[in-house]
């Protein structure tokens, strides 16, 4: 299998935060932002297996800020990571400022995907080949979240962590 570069799997989606998607104090409640996360990350995902995709795991969400109505919100996605059948995904959350255009991020989040056939079996995904620093920075901690993972619900033993253990040593 071809390996593939984060660019081929880029997402970017990008919409106006509405009244019936705010809570009450006019922000964007956090439950439609997750929604939006998962559809960039989902076709993410697709895009870089090519296959059936379904949501593994949301591994990590950060409401850094609050996006207000009115505001026109980014949601770029890419694989960060692909390992046998499943893919992390990275996700960057902008919004733009209605008034000066300034665009800020507001908040990040962490997905796993499992690429799976018509019967809902995993299947197995091209590797991935990061190029730039930050998709090489992204690249190198997805295993060690994985690891951590793994260990944390006593599927790997700590001593086989050696991503997770250089850390520390």
């Amino acid at each position: 299998m071809r390996a593939k570069n984060p660019k081929e799997s880029r997402t970017v989606m990008t919409d106006m935060v509405l009244p019936s998607e705010t809570n009450p104090l006019n922000n964007l409640f956090g439950g439609e932002l997750l929604a939006r996360m998962d559809r960039a990350a989902s076709i993410s995902a697709r895009r870089h297996s090519r296959r059936i995709t379904v949501t593994a795991s949301v591994n990590h969400v950060a409401f850094n800020r609050s996006v207000p109505l009115g505001s026109v919100v980014t949601v770029e996605a890419s694989v960060s990571r692909a390992f046998k059948t499943s893919m992390e995904i990275f996700i960057d959350v902008w919004m733009e400022d209605r008034f000066t255009g300034e665009r800020t991020k507001a908040n990040e989040a962490i997905y796993t995907f499992v690429a799976v056939d018509e019967t809902g079996i995993p299947t197995e995904v091209p590797p991935l080949k990061p190029e730039t620093d930050l998709e090489k920075e992204r690249f190198a901690a997805a295993l060690r979240r994985k690891q951590l993972s793994l260990v944390l619900a006593g599927k790997m033993d700590p001593s086989a962590a050696t991503e997770l253990k250089a850390l520390f040593t």
